[in-house]
């Protein structure tokens, strides 16, 4: 099917400009001023955005979480992602101990192949360092995967400090990292545990905003000392985004994500009565308003590379009451791969504090050169897949979960009313979602990835 997309602007970092586009074989293949063609659809797209289809670069699907899973797979999760307008996912797999880095791929290439229905790509989370999977890396690449996780939390997956200097200093794309300083977290949650320990309210107190900022700060040295640029996941507080400056300024290349969690919601939400609290409970926790203030203030600036969702969704009924009792028991993550995009326009353009161009770079164009996907993804051009994102500026509609497609019995933005919506989403040139519902006539690929391109 070709489509003949006229009169819409057409949307980049760079700016905008009102063209018509034309789709063919899965690719673009042209834009221009009056196109036509016969044998195409014609979408007329007077009033609406063009964006380059969005790219979720921090999701969860499919996650052994212990006795129980994440709520969303491969399936659920990306049918979702295309519902809010994004066409391309990349997920984390992770070595367990003991495990080689091509076994961890293989046991996420079997959850997602065949049941993703948008693109998808991986990074690979490293949890067991040793010579024989530092030779890894090389075969990583040819098997495109070219960008790694780590953490400085969670006993069972963090990596101690002289490892991730040997692998910043091994690999040489792109290495996000969880930063959180465990034992800080630890000598908290003993002290909060004495006090009380059946209220979700004392889970956000465990993970203080030092703990965030104190690990920034020592993985930036780190990654000076081996001379290495590095990617600071899920930015949540004021202090931490202080250390990244600081580098920034020291002259290191240091790219910074933040999430739709902290740039939305503040920490009162943990006051809930009762047990409500607990559908907010994630790591690192949502924050204090000026700490959401100054989040916004980076995101005008240019300040961060991309904005990830760490979509890690867990079911309130039988996942997050299993911390009734205790706090430190209930699983943390929230649901957002299908709403990032709305929340954003609604809140960062809508609000003043976002341009549509910023929208573009933030959530296509620079986590496509980012991971190794431009112009293949994130870009309006000419030979660039027909990944395509149709959004209507004035649809004004409510966030419920009744009317979600991701697979969790809740939404951390119950009952918020956003103006501006994905009213068609194209993945490859093949109609994917339409007004917020997934189709069903898609599948996802395969995204083999290169080097960066920043």
């Amino acid at each position: 099917m070709k489509y003949l997309i006229k009169n819409g602007a057409l949307v980049s970092s760079a700016g905008r400009c009102r063209a018509d586009l034309l789709t063919q074989d899965g690719k673009i293949a042209q834009i221009g001023q009056g196109l036509s063609a016969e044998d195409a659809q014609v979408i007329d797209a007077s009033g609406k955005y063009i964006f380059p289809g969005f790219i979720d670069t921090h999701t969860h699907f499919d996650l052994d979480a212990g006795d129980f899973h994440t709520a969303d797979d491969f399936a659920t999760g990306t049918k979702a992602a295309l519902a809010g307008g994004t066409t391309a996912i990349l997920d984390f797999t992770t070595q367990q101990k003991g495990e080689t880095l091509k076994q961890a791929l293989e046991n996420w290439h079997r959850l997602a192949e065949g049941k993703a229905c948008c693109d998808y790509g991986f990074h690979m989370s490293i949890t067991d360092w040793n010579p024989a999977v530092a030779a890894e890396i090389k075969d990583m690449t040819r098997l495109g995967v070219t960008s790694y996780k780590l953490y400085m939390a969670y006993d069972n997956l963090r990596v101690n400090d002289q490892e991730i200097m040997e692998i910043l200093e091994a690999e040489k794309g792109i290495v996000g990292v969880h930063c959180e300083n465990q034992e800080m977290i630890r000598g908290v949650t003993a002290r909060l545990k004495r006090e009380e320990k059946d209220s979700p309210r004392l889970r956000p107190k465990s993970r203080p905003a030092e703990a965030e900022a104190e690990a920034i700060h020592r993985l930036l040295a780190l990654a000076k000392l081996a001379g290495a640029p590095v990617n600071i996941v899920h930015v949540s507080s004021a202090l931490g985004l202080r250390e990244i400056r600081r580098a920034r300024l020291d002259g290191q290349q240091a790219f910074a994500e933040t999430c739709p969690q902290y740039l939305v919601l503040e920490d009162s939400i943990y006051e809930k009565p009762g047990f409500a609290g607990a559908a907010y409970v994630c790591a690192p926790p949502i924050r204090k308003p000026e700490d959401v203030k100054e989040l916004w203030t980076a995101v005008s600036r240019d300040e961060f590379d991309m904005i990830g969702t760490d979509h890690c969704s867990f079911h309130m009924d039988g996942q997050k009451t299993r911390g009734l009792s205790d706090f430190t028991q209930i699983p943390g993550g929230l649901p957002g791969v299908e709403r990032r995009a709305a929340l954003f326009y609604h809140f960062g353009v809508n609000g003043g504090k976002a341009t549509v161009e910023q929208m573009c770079r933030l959530l296509s164009e620079r986590p496509a050169k980012l991971f190794g996907l431009y112009p293949k993804k994130g870009s309006l051009a000419p030979g660039s897949d027909a990944d395509l994102v149709i959004w209507d500026p004035k649809a004004a509609w409510t966030i419920t979960a009744k009317e979600q497609t991701q697979n969790v019995d809740y939404t951390p933005y119950e009952g918020i009313q956003v103006k501006g919506r994905a009213q068609k989403v194209f993945l490859r040139g093949r109609l994917a979602a339409e007004n917020g519902k997934p189709c069903k006539s898609v599948t996802g690929e395969y995204l083999f990835r290169g080097s960066r391109q920043l």
